[in-house]
């Protein structure tokens, strides 16, 4: 999978970024506003997109989460510590791993979102550290 980073916060960003590369994958690219993420959208063909709330030009995550998912189809996860600034339709976004969080929360969380965008489902349980939007949770049939 290609994987797009967008967070703010250098060790954060950096710390997914070795989890992301860990399990296999590709980043594609790692931005801290939602103006360098866009632009990475534009530029770049990221499958997934690991997305904070708060970015260096305020709380516009949910606005990446949108334009990502519409725009380039990507899937979003949304990483926060404050999940309640996450709007009811979780903004096109798939789900939510609530920081702070553990790299076997994240190396889990992705890996089981993975597994249900490349088959529609996965064979193993949905990890408790990933809330998962309604939407998709009835879209990868998970209880």
């Amino acid at each position: 999978m290609k994987i797009l980073i967008t967070e703010d916060e250098a060790i954060v960003a950096d710390e997914l970024e070795a989890i992301v590369t860990d399990l296999g994958h590709q980043v594609v690219g790692i931005a801290g506003s939602s103006r360098r993420a866009f632009k990475l959208a534009e530029t770049t063909d990221c499958d997934l997109a690991l997305v904070d709330i708060h970015l260096s030009d305020g709380i516009t995550g949910t606005t990446v989460a949108r334009r990502l998912s519409e725009d380039t189809h990507a899937t979003v996860i949304f990483t926060t510590s404050n999940p309640k600034q996450i709007p009811e339709d979780f903004s096109s976004a798939c789900g939510v791993i609530t920081k702070p969080y553990t790299e076997s929360a994240v190396k889990s969380a992705i890996t089981f979102v993975v597994d249900c965008m490349e088959t529609g489902s996965s064979l193993r349980p949905k990890p408790r550290a990933l809330l998962l939007s309604p939407a998709y949770a009835e879209r990868w049939k998970v209880r």
